[in-house]
């Protein structure tokens, strides 16, 4: 089945190649009428791909979905089956990332959480400046509501800036009943076990070689490196900084999250229901968000 734009086209290189426009529209079967039709659909979906366009060039890693409800925000309301097809339509696609081996699904995690503030989750994540600095980052996570509790950036980080951060987070939130790391030398610490004895907080460490029993602060390790360190292009370890501290909120405050019913992590620790409507980076800027 031929669509009407391309027999259109048919017959424009049918003239083209010598014969009347009566004779190619009677031989290819196309109304003449037809030829001057132009679809008012383009005209209408202009705005809203420029602004869908805008929106994944400044988020390359989002697909058609998130970018539909970071749309919605702003005003520009769509249908999935219409974002998908001006997500098609402007040859939109996510970037493809090289597969991993996927464990299964079934192995329980230890301790999981079953409400917020119970279990924080806090793992390391390495980077380097561009003038040759070293990065290592220390992000804490609420495995529950999926925010992101604190991102430490420093070039070395010892246990006693881990009880340092962690103690700032009590202080603000209260303590957890339990905290998921590794077995690394500055999560086993004598240090840090004294502290959390102190604060009675239990440690939930997972098994040597088994990094998806910390999947909630792995998975938001891969969105931080993948969003955040992979996209942004640090000068010096002040900048590194102040833009990561301004990713992290942007996490908390914008992000729609798919685990999350698309709500942000703010929005799910304040109990918004999710948005029913989804099937299926700062902010965005006036013309999006404002």
């Amino acid at each position: 089945m031929v669509s009407a734009p391309v027999r259109r086209e048919q017959v424009a290189y049918a003239v083209g190649r010598g014969l009347s426009l009566r004779r190619a529209c009677a031989l290819l079967s196309v109304a003449r009428s037809s030829l001057r039709y132009e679809s008012r659909l383009r005209t209408k979906d202009a705005p809203a791909l420029a602004t869908m366009k805008a929106c994944a060039a400044q988020f390359p890693r989002f697909g058609y979905r998130r970018i539909r409800v970071l749309l919605e925000r702003g005003g520009v309301r769509m249908s999935p089956d219409r974002a998908h097809r001006l997500w098609r339509a402007a040859g939109l696609q996510v970037p493809r990332k090289r597969p991993r081996r996927r464990v299964a699904t079934t192995r329980p995690r230890p301790t999981p959480a079953t409400g917020p503030n119970q279990v924080w989750a806090y793992d390391f994540v390495h980077d380097r400046c561009a003038n040759g600095a070293k990065l290592k980052c220390l992000t804490v996570v609420d495995e529950w509501t999926r925010e992101c509790l604190a991102i430490h950036v420093a070039g070395s980080i010892r246990s006693r800036s881990v009880i340092e951060v962690l103690a700032r987070l009590v202080s603000v939130r209260g303590a957890p009943a339990f905290l998921r790391s590794d077995n690394g030398p500055e999560f086993v610490s004598h240090a840090i076990l004294r502290w959390l004895t102190s604060e009675s907080i239990d440690t939930a460490y997972i098994e040597p070689g088994k990094p998806w029993q910390n999947g909630t602060d792995e998975s938001f390790n891969g969105r931080f490196r993948d969003e955040c360190l992979s996209m942004e292009w640090f000068r010096t370890r002040a900048e590194a900084v102040a833009m990561i501290e301004a990713w992290r909120r942007h996490y908390n405050e914008e992000r729609p999250h798919s685990s999350l019913g698309y709500l942000t992590p703010n929005e799910f620790r304040a109990g918004l229901p999710p948005r029913t409507t989804t099937r299926s980076k700062a902010p965005l800027g006036e013309a999006v968000l404002n």
